[in-house]
């Protein structure tokens, strides 16, 4: 398995401090179930949507931006079109903190990422 860096346009901040270039990527609305480790520690959360960039998490807990975080995904094998379940392992930083509705999104940017078979 190889290591990937995600390429990423240079990043610039809008007025109101998001990364435009993360709010400009296609979202795809998945819901998946995530491990995330940080300096806070280990967490369990939700993808609400994934883009070629970055993802976007329902946690219970924020993470302060500019934080380096591990995750890993568990992509079913239907959705992805394979025989087995696909782990993505990804690292990456976090962009913003948004509480909507009485949930909790935490916004990452993808930096680097390992598809394993399962």
């Amino acid at each position: 398995m190889s290591n990937h860096t995600a390429g990423h346009k240079t990043e610039s901040k809008s007025s109101d401090g998001r990364y435009l270039e993360l709010q400009s990527a296609v979202r795809f609305p998945i819901h998946l179930p995530v491990s995330v480790r940080s300096e806070s520690g280990e967490s369990v959360a939700e993808t609400e949507n994934i883009s070629a960039n970055g993802v976007l998490f329902q946690m219970d807990s924020e993470i302060p931006i500019g934080s380096t975080v591990d995750f890993t995904i568990s992509l079913p094998a239907e959705v992805v079109g394979s025989d087995t379940n696909v782990q993505l392992d990804c690292r990456g930083r976090v962009v913003r903190n948004c509480e909507e509705d009485g949930h909790r999104g935490v916004g990452v940017v993808i930096d680097e990422y390992r598809f394993e078979r399962r």
